[in-house]
């Protein structure tokens, strides 16, 4: 999905960024010292800030190039017939270009003449490229397919969601794009045996998963007999919708349909079974019983890269490791409060066992159920719009629906996940459910998951931040998970703090989430730097939280091919609170909460050390 430039200076600067200097306060300039050695400030320029934005404007536009598919997802039709190069030279050639904007930047523009803002957005534009090129000492090591998924459903996904066909011209777009996915996957395949090659593989269960995922999709019309498969389905309706708007007749549409059943034949199907093939014959080479990436080649190096990545911070797996332990701890004796309060007669596992096993904390596994899982989560978002006013300034334009994952990309405890929409609205952002197994998803902590990953989550951060006018247009889009998911666990404790979880067991499921994120801590370093086992890490979870059964080993998998960013919701959260205590002491009674939310939101995704230079600054102008 972002990462830590792992060069100590750096790391100095940005922390030395949010201290006071007598003399600039006194100037009003926005505090910002400066390593030893650096010029003398000048005075902050808006003219100059201004024309270093339409820089960055400039530059992110050449990167959108890149990325056809990007373009798409922020609602543009430039190159909407082709698809991304996913090839590992494409990531070379694109981090070279990187470098080459930081060395143009800084030759043209002198950061001590900047803004606040403007430093802000030069040092985030340096720390992205930088961290590119990080990226590609580890480029081998990192799986492509996972229980998350992979290129073999988000290509498809990407085509049934994003794609919007408006006139005929759009539609043979979409048919040229079905030729590109089928590019796209055959250079997944090639780099997967490339990885192979060197000894990296994910465990075996990722390969039976992801067979299954690309069966699913080439599986029913036109491919075989049946139903109509997603794909297929997906591009009847976008015609049939062109002909009922008499956009097209019905020899043209007729004709699309034949285009369409061609391209998923004879390009996609043939791509898929070569995906599929080599999986099959690969898989007796992958441990059957999982290990973490210790025990790939480079592999504590790969998960230090990660640690990196993921928390921008300069912390090791044993940092990480003992804080999730102290968390757990800490959440235990919060959760064992709230067994007493309901009057649980028992210990707090078999509390655990009760929250996580009686039918009165579960949906029923039918489409009723289903829906009473959607509407209920519907009135859990509509209750809480209502009170975002008094807690942030600044609220999202965008609309949110909430729907149920397509069938061929859904797993049975999978993870609940959003889906941002365009920045200008015309497709809302979507809080995704996966229904096939409802005994995944308890009651007691859907409202929590309802306010993560909605608002004031996930949607409410990244709507927001797509909406924003005053920064380059680069920073609207940026992501870094330890931000946006620590942003999302924070939401959730807030959302407490504004009056929801009325319901202790509601409550209990709130800790529940916030526990199963300190679990993350100890059982992602547990498999990937201390040796564990995945029984290990499934027992870590049964001893210490109430969380269902198939929701844990989804769990446990989604960290064995996936290393390191289960670590950054946790780490996110508890930073972005650290600061918001600074700032309450610091500013006594003229804290403002809706301010302090508006700082942290207001300037898009940043990392951590980023971000804290952010709030130091607005300390520093509120005692101003």
């Amino acid at each position: 999905m972002q990462g830590l430039v792992a060069a100590l200076t750096l790391a100095a600067l940005l922390t030395a960024c949010g201290k006071t200097d007598p003399a600039a306060e006194q100037a009003g300039a926005a505090a910002d010292n400066q390593v030893a050695g650096e010029a003398a400030m000048t005075a902050p320029d808006d003219a100059e800030t201004a024309r270093l934005n339409r820089w960055l404007d400039e530059r992110f536009e050449e990167q959108l190039q890149f990325s056809p598919m990007k373009l798409t997802s922020l609602g543009r039709k430039d190159l909407y017939d082709e698809i991304d190069d996913v090839s590992e030279q494409a990531a070379r050639d694109q981090a070279a270009w990187g470098m080459d904007t930081v060395q143009q930047m800084k030759a043209q523009f002198d950061r001590n003449a900047l803004t606040a803002l403007g430093k802000e957005s030069f040092d985030l534009w340096v720390f992205q490229a930088e961290k590119a090129v990080k990226d590609l000492e580890f480029m081998r090591q990192g799986y492509l397919f996972g229980e998350l998924g992979g290129w073999e459903d988000s290509l498809p996904s990407f085509l049934i969601n994003f794609h919007k066909v408006d006139d005929e011209a759009d539609m043979r777009a979409y048919i040229a794009r079905i030729g590109g996915a089928s590019r796209a996957m055959d250079q997944v395949t090639m780099m997967a045996k490339s990885k192979a090659a060197d000894g990296v593989r994910p465990p075996r269960f990722a390969y039976a998963t992801a067979i299954e995922r690309a069966a699913k999709v080439t599986t029913g019309q036109p491919f075989g007999d049946g139903p109509d498969s997603a794909l297929f389905g997906d591009a009847k309706n976008k015609i049939d919708a062109l002909a009922a708007a008499k956009l097209i007749d019905a020899d043209t549409a007729s004709a699309l349909l034949d285009d369409v059943s061609a391209a998923l034949t004879e390009q996609l199907y043939p791509a898929y079974n070569r995906f599929i093939d080599w999986l099959n014959a690969d898989m007796p080479n992958a441990d059957e019983q999982a290990r973490g990436v210790w025990a790939l080649p480079d592999g504590e190096a790969f998960y230090n890269h990660q640690l990196a990545t993921y928390t921008t911070l300069p912390m090791t797996a044993d940092d990480v490791h003992q804080l999730g332990l102290s968390e757990v701890q800490r959440i235990l004796a919060e959760m064992d409060g709230i067994r007493d309060e309901v009057g649980f007669d028992g210990d707090l596992k078999e509390f655990f066992e009760f929250i996580r096993t009686d039918s009165q904390f579960y949906y029923p596994n039918t489409d009723e159920g289903r829906e009473a899982y959607l509407d209920d989560t519907r009135a859990f978002l509509a209750e809480i719009e209502q009170k975002l006013p008094e807690y942030l300034g600044t609220l999202p334009k965008a609309k949110l629906e909430v729907k149920r994952v397509e069938a061929f990309r859904e797993v049975d405890g999978g993870a609940q996940h959003y889906s941002p929409g365009t920045p200008d609205g015309s497709r809302p952002g979507v809080y995704y459910v996966h229904m096939s197994d409802m005994s995944g998803y308890s009651k007691t902590d859907m409202e929590t998951t309802a306010y993560h990953e909605g608002s004031p989550g996930h949607h409410m951060q990244i709507s927001i931040a797509q909406e924003l006018t005053d920064l380059p247009t680069f920073r609207t889009q940026a992501f870094f998970s330890v931000y946006s998911e620590g942003w999302g666990l924070y939401s959730e404790k807030l959302s407490r703090e504004m009056g929801q979880f009325k319901d202790p067991y509601r409550n209990f499921g709130r800790l529940t989430a916030e526990m199963w994120r300190a679990i993350r801590l100890v059982v992602d370093t547990g498999l990937h730097a201390k040796g564990w086992t995945q029984e290990q890490a499934e027992q870590f979870f049964f001893d210490n939280s109430a969380i269902p059964a198939s929701a844990v080993r989804s769990e446990v998998r989604r960290y064995l091919t996936f290393p390191g960013q289960a670590t950054s919701y946790k780490i996110g959260m508890l930073k972005i609170g650290e600061l918001r205590r600074h700032a309450e002491t610091e500013l006594g009674d003229r804290f403002d909460i809706r301010g302090f939310h508006d700082v942290v939101l207001g300037g898009g995704a940043l990392p951590m050390p980023l971000l804290e230079t952010r709030v130091n600054n607005w300390i520093a102008d509120q005692q101003r």
